[in-house]
């Protein structure tokens, strides 16, 4: 289904909210069956996962009140490989990786699943303010 050399979606402004966080990934599900990737597929399952560690850690830890995040999600068909961009409103407070959480910890393993199922990801800053963490990964075929 993937035709064209670059498949973009021009993204989608979330309320920064546990309730935002939820509809991002009900987008990146939706988004990933357009492109041909049925929602229990290895593809999908990851990029839901990727947006919603990100885009719950943009609500929780870059939340400015009265300013939403953005999602937005693209395929670059060629090399098979997606993208995933949430931007939020706050500056600083830039993702890092955390030290290894223990088995007490309640919080802590978002970044490290990030790590471990992204081809890559990282951060950058946002114009006009803020910043985007983006995550990378390469499709599998379409089932």
């Amino acid at each position: 289904m993937l035709k064209a050399n670059t498949l973009p979606d021009e993204g989608v402004r979330l309320p920064s909210t546990p309730r935002g966080a939820r509809l991002a990934r009900r987008f990146a599900v939706r988004r990933m069956r357009e492109w041909g990737f049925p929602p229990a597929s290895d593809t999908s399952c990851t990029v839901a996962l990727l947006v919603a560690e990100l885009a719950s850690n943009a609500v929780r830890h870059g939340r400015v009140p009265g300013r939403d995040f953005r999602l937005r999600i693209t395929v670059e068909v060629p090399t098979r490989t997606i993208r995933i961009e949430v931007s939020d409103a706050r500056e600083g407070r830039l993702p890092v990786r955390p030290p290894n959480p223990s088995a007490e910890d309640e919080t802590g393993r978002g970044l490290l699943l990030v790590e471990l199922l992204a081809t890559r990801w990282g951060v950058a800053p946002r114009a006009p303010v803020g910043k985007t963490v983006w995550a990378e990964v390469a499709a599998g075929p379409c089932d």
